[in-house]
């Protein structure tokens, strides 16, 4: 059984900032080191949706809400259908909420730790599709800097999504970022020479490696290097140089191509755009139309009689975590009932911070800006009926998800 809330649909107009209120909670489905993940139904459309959730006081004692308010600055701006778009997002006294797509077919290492073998034709779709996002994102200025199969959701249909965008970073015109982040194992090697102080900054080129290293892992099962998070940067760029990646006899000599083209140490010579990827013989017989609208269907496609997820997320929410989601609104309500009577308000400093979160946070609705636009004189009819469709193409038969 799901985490329980009433269903019953709240009074709203379009002024209405959506809320808390407006969703039923169904049943939780992940965790990440920024929050906690459940499925969601919009009461008034009856739209389902994935809701992260953040608790304030933990990501300001872990320094975490400018990666937090830098992502809902991202994402608000974006929207391709190869990303895990956002749709809402808003606040209550304890937590911060982003609502986003329902991605139900799982993300790629629950399916790697499944021992799901993935053809070289199926990784070749899922390389084209997300080098349509990278492209996408490159005219955002924006690097994404986490690319894994952690952070790439297949949709019911098998198609890829890129997820994530906490320590993306932002880069206008030829600038470079220098700052560090990402999971080892993927980073390029240029990030690890702006460790050693000997690289001025690094660019666009860092998201295809860690491309083609998700790519050799989903073919291969392992990742082309071996290294762990406690591995020291000296020792990883060393290996960078004496560690030649092997590449099966079994695989495609133009698979092998692409993905040496990616793995390229020096950065002059890495695929690292759209048009470089599209100009190779490999991709000479890609119908990139068909990719971008999604009918090239993937050689692999999810279990729909499954959540795709490990359960065990849900038995922590219920049994485990100390301020369940679904009990919300009676904690905070007597919260505010003692707080009444005692007025014992938070430690100063940290009161304060919480005041700034509660002032910076950006509170954002995709579904009103659509009505926006579709109410615009300017569109043609056409386009507003685009605009329709595109805002009502997440609608998802609720059934088979609502039970374990």
């Amino acid at each position: 059984m799901g985490l329980g809330q009433s269903s019953k649909t709240p009074v709203t107009d379009d002024t209405d900032e959506v809320n808390f209120d407006h969703f039923q909670i169904l049943r939780a489905i992940g965790k990440g080191s920024f929050g906690k993940v459940c499925i969601v139904q919009k009461k008034d459309t009856k739209k389902m949706y994935a809701m992260k959730y953040m608790n304030k006081l933990k990501c300001v004692e872990r320094n975490e809400v400018r990666n937090v308010l830098k992502e809902l600055q991202i994402m608000q701006n974006l929207e391709h259908p190869f990303l895990v778009n956002f749709w809402y997002s808003f606040q209550d006294e304890e937590d911060m909420f982003m609502v986003v797509d329902l991605l139900l077919g799982g993300d790629l290492r629950y399916h790697l730790q499944q021992n799901v073998h993935f053809s070289e034709s199926t990784v070749k779709l899922y390389i084209c599709e997300l080098a349509l996002a990278l492209g996408y994102l490159r005219s955002k200025h924006i690097i994404h800097r986490d690319i894994k199969p952690d952070n790439i959701l297949l949709d019911e249909h098998g198609h890829v999504h890129l997820t994530d965008f906490n320590i993306a970073a932002i880069v206008k015109e030829d600038l470079k970022a220098t700052s560090i982040a990402g999971t080892k194992p993927y980073m390029a090697p240029e990030l690890f020479q702006s460790f050693e102080g000997s690289h001025p900054g690094y660019s666009f080129s860092v998201d295809w490696w860690s491309l083609g290293i998700a790519a050799y892992e989903l073919l291969r099962g392992q990742r082309p290097y071996v290294m762990r998070s406690n591995t020291q940067s000296n020792e990883i760029l060393q290996m960078f140089h004496k560690v030649h990646p092997t590449y099966p006899a079994a695989w495609s000599l133009e698979m092998k191509s692409l993905l040496r083209k990616l793995l390229c140490i020096d950065v002059q010579k890495r695929i690292s755009c759209l048009a470089e990827l599209q100009d190779l013989d490999y991709m000479s017989d890609v119908n990139w139309d068909a990719v971008l609208n999604k009918q090239l269907p993937p050689g692999f496609i999810p279990n729909r009689r499954r959540l795709n997820c490990d359960p065990t997320f849900e038995l922590e929410e219920m049994i485990l975590e100390s301020k369940p989601l679904h009990k919300k609104k009676k904690r905070l309500a007597r919260k505010t009932r003692e707080q009444g009577s005692d007025g014992s308000p938070q430690n100063g400093q940290l009161q304060q911070r919480l005041d700034n979160v509660q002032r910076d946070f950006i509170v954002f609705n995709r579904e009103k800006s659509r009505k926006v636009v579709v109410d615009s004189s300017e569109l043609s009819t056409s386009e507003k009926n685009k605009a329709i469709e595109d805002g009502q193409n997440n609608n998802v038969e609720p059934a088979a998800y609502l039970s374990g």
